[in-house]
């Protein structure tokens, strides 16, 4: 393993850790971007399922978006994550941003996602 992978696991372990701990049996909404996408989900731990998700490159989000890489589609994704979290009938979700800043796109998904009904 190289240094800045290392560095990157720990800090994502570093944050899972303390997201869990707060969670309280609330379902954890995990942001996951790349290069070219970004991706959300909504995770029941205790069950290990998952009760919603969304993507950059989801059938309807392709077609309405130029790129995947930007805070518009973020944000995007973030309205469409809320909508079908809100038809599997969850209300209440802890923010899991992985290794990444709150910064940018990861930043502009959770904002979209609160104002389209979720609570963090």
């Amino acid at each position: 393993m190289t240094k800045a992978f290392k560095q990157t696991a720990r800090r994502k372990a570093r944050t899972r850790f303390s997201v869990k701990a707060a969670a309280k049996g609330r379902p954890r909404l995990s942001v996951f971007r790349s290069g070219r996408h970004i991706y959300a989900q909504i995770i029941k731990d205790e069950d290990g399922k998952t009760l919603a998700a969304a993507s950059s490159i989801d059938a309807g989000m392709k077609a309405s978006t130029k790129k995947g890489n930007n805070k518009d589609t973020a944000a995007l994704v973030g309205k469409l994550l809320a909508e079908r979290a809100t038809k599997a009938g969850v209300k209440e979700v802890v923010f899991d941003r992985g290794e990444y800043l709150y910064h940018g796109r990861i930043k502009a998904l959770a904002e979209a996602a609160r104002e389209a009904g979720l609570s963090f």
